[in-house]
């Protein structure tokens, strides 16, 4: 009886609403023009957040882009205009192609080749997908 007493006082104490924060966002992009050129400043600290090698994400940015670009320190200069939410949009689609686990949906993953494929390997569950072109 003491228990269920206990428990009552402990549940009214916890808070009805509890907010959710996931703990993994991905990085929104900081963009500079300069002429014909767009510049995306936080290029590598995006790369790092996402745990993912820089030319690889370069790669998949510049193909999905359809442009030509190089990397300036810290920076990516893309050949053209490119709005930021357009850049967003092509970062999400890295995440959801590249870094998030297909099975459990967390970010805990690493890229693995194995014979000329590409795997996603999750370390949270430990499944492991291939990554189709």
């Amino acid at each position: 009886m003491e228990y269920e007493k206990l428990l009552k006082e402990v549940l009214e104490k916890v808070p009805k609403k509890v907010e959710a924060k996931e703990r993994f966002e991905i990085p929104k992009a900081q963009i500079q023009y300069a002429g014909a050129k767009t510049i995306l400043l936080n290029f590598l600290e995006i790369a790092d957040k996402l745990r993912r090698p820089k030319e690889h994400f370069q790669k998949f940015m510049l193909k999905e882009l359809a442009t030509k670009g190089e990397l300036a320190g810290q920076r990516l200069i893309l050949l053209g205009n490119f709005s930021q939410e357009t850049v967003n949009r092509k970062i999400e689609a890295y995440v959801k192609k590249y870094v998030l686990c297909r099975e459990c949906g967390k970010p805990d993953t690493r890229l693995l080749k194995e014979r000329g494929y590409e795997f996603i390997v999750c370390e949270a569950c430990g499944a492991k997908h291939s990554v189709s072109d």
